[in-house]
């Protein structure tokens, strides 16, 4: 089901968008609907984009009992 939906933009903006629209041979709402799919799939695929050295890294500290204030307290203690 599609569902109409209403955007407030700059009048330069649009007229940047519709161009591009034109010169791609999509529509506008199409070019909204393919940017949010894009936002959508950038976010559920977060993992595939980290670095592979980051990656390897995630959810290694998972269960632990360490959390963001030890960690400040580490960089004070650090840097002191």
């Amino acid at each position: 089901m599609q569902t109409k939906l209403t955007l407030r933009l700059d009048d330069e903006l649009i007229r940047r968008a519709k161009a591009r629209a034109k010169a791609t041979g999509r529509s506008v709402s199409r070019m909204v609907a393919d940017y949010f799919a894009l936002l959508e799939a950038d976010f559920q695929s977060s993992d595939e984009i980290l670095p592979p050295g980051v990656r390897a890294l995630k959810g290694m500290m998972t269960g632990s009992d360490l959390d963001e204030d030890d960690y400040r307290d580490h960089l004070e203690a650090k840097h002191q």
